[in-house]
């Protein structure tokens, strides 16, 4: 039978993402289901991505800061987090024996056995988010001004949830913007940006849904706090089929944290009240993943509109 273009087509959708991502050298292996390396096409589009979310909000007056992939475990403990999300925190170790201890790692690698009964914990976490470590350091400077304040921030990221679809990488990068201030500052920033990031997303031709949504909070408690959060309508992500249709990804994140991280840090108004905040976040990775899916794995055959505003 004919190799007719609708059987290529057909093929194409019947391969994972993932392997093709791989075929086409976009992503490398690492042996690591979720660690990957990238290409220098997958930089570059990440890249005009990250670009054209600091010119959308370049008017906006936000302080850029630009923290390490890694935070303070003392500052990670007082966050939360392991209360939330103990499955997705990823800890640093390092060695810390003596002699004899190394001695004793040297047989374990020899003999293939487990080499970690000596490695410590330091007192490095990996970040969870980008705007982890900022709220420590918010704190820090005192009371906000009046009409409080605006951070732009990007890191790599972590969480412990090895996976094969490419959109659930455990290293990833996140680009944030973050506002303190009053309940009113902070929900009319995260509207703007919900209007931003939507007719961004738009514009590059992709399918996607604004839908209400929680954090995958761990256990028992944790599906209690998820349903408050969606009744309350804290959270919502711009959600794009990437992997599937029925299982859309969430590639924008718009949060309203309310006074949870005043009160964890003890960041104030001007008036003394405790501080709300908000974040809209953008997956860099998962964009990235959206276009290529969208648009081909090609990104020279890109139509113009979705090329130029990357600067591709």
């Amino acid at each position: 039978m004919a190799h007719t273009a609708a059987n290529a087509t057909a093929e194409t959708q019947a391969t994972p993402l993932l392997d093709r991502l791989f075929e086409a050298g976009l992503l490398i292996r690492t042996g690591v289901d979720g660690l990957y390396g990238r290409s220098g096409t997958f930089e570059r589009i990440v890249e005009g991505v990250d670009r054209l979310v600091t010119r959308i909000g370049r008017d906006d007056g936000a302080e850029a800061i630009r923290f390490p992939p890694g935070m303070s475990q003392s500052a990670f403990v007082r966050s939360g987090y392991l209360k939330s999300f103990p499955h997705l925190a990823g800890t640093v170790h390092s060695f810390c024996g003596c002699d004899a201890d190394h001695a004793a790692l040297l047989r374990c690698l020899e003999t293939g056995e487990d080499w970690t009964a000596n490695q410590a914990a330091t007192e490095i976490v990996l970040t969870p988010a980008a705007c982890y470590p900022l709220y420590p350091v918010a704190a820090e400077r005192g009371r906000l001004p009046a009409d409080g304040l605006l951070f732009d921030l990007q890191s790599y990221c972590f969480r412990h949830e090895p996976s094969l679809e490419p959109t659930r990488m455990q290293m990833f990068r996140m680009r944030e913007y973050v506002r303190m201030g009053t309940p009113e500052q902070v929900i009319a920033f995260r509207q703007t940006w919900l209007e931003r990031g939507t007719a961004m997303m738009r514009d590059f031709d992709l399918p996607l849904a604004v839908d209400p949504a929680n954090d995958p909070f761990f256990g028992r408690a944790g599906r209690m706090l998820a349903n408050n959060q969606r009744v309350q309508g804290l959270k919502f992500e711009l959600n794009v089929p990437i992997n599937s249709v029925e299982k859309p990804t969430a590639c924008l994140s718009f949060n309203y944290h309310q006074d949870h991280f005043g009160t964890t840090w003890g960041i104030e108004q001007a008036d003394g009240s405790v501080a709300h905040t908000a974040c809209v976040g953008f997956g860099l990775e998962r964009i990235t993943l959206a276009l290529l899916h969208r648009h081909g794995l090609d990104p020279a055959a890109w139509p113009g509109v979705v090329r130029e505003p990357l600067e591709l």
